[in-house]
């Protein structure tokens, strides 16, 4: 029964120590956490231009592509070698070369 008594005691004793004791894995320094990255920039403020609205009577202003000045055949053969640098097989590389050549 003592012990029993003691055993109590010990581990009552032990209890109280290390419920006294403060968790320092809490304590932060000041300033924040060593570790911590900064915050990210903040995003650019939104534009505030009008746009432009045409008149009635205006005629609208030509747009002039840009043709491109390789041919399709080069477009292609390019493309071609690259699927095939990139391991692709026959039948991948034949739709990433269409798909390639017409952007």
């Amino acid at each position: 029964m003592r012990t029993m008594i003691k055993y109590l005691l010990k581990s009552a004793v032990v209890v109280a120590l290390l419920a006294a004791a403060p968790a320092t894995a809490q304590i932060l320094p000041p300033g924040g956490a060593l570790l911590t990255p900064p915050p990210p920039p903040a995003p650019p403020p939104p534009s505030m231009a009008i746009p432009v609205v045409p008149k009635l009577d205006e005629m609208p202003s030509p747009q002039n592509a840009r043709p491109s000045r390789r041919s399709f055949g080069d477009r292609i053969t390019d493309c071609l070698q690259d699927g095939a640098a990139a391991g692709l097989g026959p039948n991948d590389r034949a739709a990433y070369s269409r798909s390639c050549a017409n952007r």
